[in-house]
């Protein structure tokens, strides 16, 4: 059986794009978010993920879940997965790189080979629904 990583994941979209986030020594973009702590309820790792990482605010009262997605866990052993619930929720603020974050960037589906392979199905989602543009 694999190695899973849980994560959850702020699904943030805006004129058809997808925002997504880039670590400092990384080339690969990512969903904002993170690991749960012992204890913490996915909101609330969402919440305070989402303020580390880009300094907004998430209302915990609209966080709603979008989908789970698994896809291959990138500079881990071969088998682990990531497994990221990705969340939609209302936030103040204006997203900026914060901490561990180096970079923004607000994907089209165009995108694949700038994303990671958990964002890349999150993309494939999205554009299968209509919500991204398709370059």
């Amino acid at each position: 059986m694999p190695d899973v990583i849980e994560k959850v994941a702020w699904t943030q979209v805006e004129h058809g794009r997808l925002l997504a986030t880039r670590s400092h020594g990384r080339e690969l973009f990512y969903l904002p978010g993170g690991k749960p702590e012992p204890g913490e309820t996915h909101v609330q790792a969402l919440v305070r993920e989402v303020e580390e990482e880009l300094g907004v605010a998430l209302d915990p009262a609209t966080v709603l879940p979008l989908l789970t997605v698994e896809a291959p866990a990138d500079n881990k052993p071969a088998g682990t997965v990531v497994r990221a619930t990705c969340y939609t929720a209302d936030h103040t603020g204006t997203p900026t790189p914060c901490g561990e974050i180096a970079a923004l960037a607000h994907l089209t589906h165009g995108d694949h080979p700038r994303a990671s392979a958990t964002t890349r199905t999150v993309l494939d989602h999205l554009a299968a629904a209509g919500r991204l543009l398709r370059r």
